[in-house]
């Protein structure tokens, strides 16, 4: 479910072709399960987010304090939020997998409704599609039959990738609507969720390690910087 045709195997100068399965590994983006604590992160991502960018999102011009509440509110225990971090740690991509606050209605499909965002330094490198991708295999494992998309029409990117992931799409106006058929739940699939969620938590660990010893080195480097700084003030 890709809004891009997967790259083919490149070969390098000396004809080498990398293996199919090298290059799934190296296209592979990490997605991370957000939870209370992420509250903070999940603010300053949205509040990062332009005015236009908030109306495409939102379907309004969201202010501060409209997006303030929004973040407040989010029940994890509910839903599901995802995230995607840069090396920084900084949350650049997010998306809200809603599923429906009432039990069910007998005869109508299961739903979960689908949202995203993502910052404009990190826009073309298919992070929308991988969280809509991630949020369809967690809706399947959970008995969802049907991802719900609802966007402005004007919203190109997220139609675009409703579209190409299967989504029967619908215009009203201003407004559109997606919906995705998800296949029922397997072994392999909740096998795969699992994988993803592991791997991803060490992704996440491993950067925040970096993190730590670039500070560190930093603050080593700073404090050698000072004493050389004293010691020539004292020669003069």
């Amino acid at each position: 479910m890709s809004d891009t045709p997967s790259p083919k195997p490149s070969p390098d100068r000396s004809g080498w072709r990398a293996p199919a399965a090298l290059q799934r590994w190296a296209d592979w983006v990490p997605v991370r399960s957000l939870a209370r604590r992420h509250r903070r992160r999940i603010a300053q991502h949205l509040l990062s987010l332009g005015e236009r960018d908030r109306y495409l999102r939102f379907g309004y011009p969201a202010s501060d304090e409209q997006i303030q509440k929004y973040a407040n509110g989010l029940d994890f225990e509910r839903d599901e939020v995802l995230g995607i971090f840069n090396r920084k740690l900084e949350l650049i991509a997010m998306a809200h997998l809603a599923y429906e606050p009432a039990p069910q209605i007998q005869g109508r499909p299961a739903m979960a409704e689908f949202g995203v965002s993502v910052l404009p330094s990190a826009r073309g490198r298919r992070f929308g599609a991988r969280l809509f991708e991630h949020a369809a295999l967690h809706a399947r494992n959970r008995g969802i039959d049907t991802l719900f998309i609802h966007a402005l029409s004007e919203n190109a990117p997220m139609l675009r990738i409703a579209r190409n992931a299967g989504a029967t799409v619908e215009r009203d106006g201003s407004e559109s609507e997606g919906w995705l058929r998800l296949p029922p739940d397997s072994v392999s699939s909740h096998v795969g969720e699992a994988i993803e969620r592991h791997m991803a938590e060490l992704d996440f660990q491993f950067k925040r390690h970096l993190r730590n010893l670039s500070d560190f080195i930093d603050g080593v480097a700073e404090v050698k910087q000072q004493y050389g700084d004293a010691g020539k003030a004292a020669k003069q």
